[in-house]
């Protein structure tokens, strides 16, 4: 399975490294050209291929949405219809407050398998993986299904908590974000707010 990182600031990287560690084929793209990441590539993923993220996302099964989210409006929606893609990403002020943040990155790329996860570990805590449980929300049971199994070989110990829309539990302002949570704990928070 190839994995495609849009983003090269302080996330892409270490999901990048995570994934090639576990075996992946991994393309990581930023802004602008790819040159102006190849260094930075090399240094912090080495072994992940800098391209473009139209050419990234082309070959790749599984996108990881690691940009900041303002952002996001700036990816053009049609190159993702039949991918999964995982929103990592997270709203932060000033701007606007969204629904949730893998609501509207679903309503904006319509055809994409959304899946959100990850956005609520701080990029530090994520490497080594060692077992930590991530919360995973989706509304396609396929695409969750390959998100956690690409959890799991990353190291992670993937806790569904429900629907697209149960991505909210997740964010900013939740007692999960920014916290190391067991499996249980997760599980019993998700069972609180059902």
């Amino acid at each position: 399975m190839k994995i495609a990182v849009l983003g090269a600031g302080h996330v892409g990287p270490v999901i990048a490294r995570l994934a090639l560690a576990a075996g992946y084929e991994v393309t990581i793209a930023g802004s602008g050209d790819p040159s102006r990441i190849e260094m930075i590539t090399e240094f912090l993923a080495p072994g992940a291929v800098a391209l473009s993220a139209a050419d990234a996302v082309a070959d790749a099964e599984v996108v990881v949405l690691a940009i900041p989210w303002h952002r996001f409006p700036t990816l053009e929606p049609g190159m993702f219809a039949g991918k999964v893609v995982v929103d990592s990403m997270n709203h932060w002020p000033p701007a606007e407050a969204p629904l949730g943040t893998s609501e509207e990155v679903a309503a904006r790329l319509a055809g994409a398998h959304v899946v959100k996860t990850l956005n609520h570990v701080a990029y530090q805590d994520m490497e080594p993986a060692d077992g930590r449980a991530v919360g995973l929300a989706g509304d396609s049971p396929a695409a969750l299904e390959t998100v956690a199994e690409f959890l799991a070989r990353l190291g992670f110990d993937p806790v569904p908590v429900g629907s697209l829309s149960a991505g909210r539990l997740l964010e900013p302002g939740s007692p999960l974000f920014g916290v190391v949570a067991s499996r249980q704990e997760i599980e019993n928070f998700v069972k609180e707010q059902s």
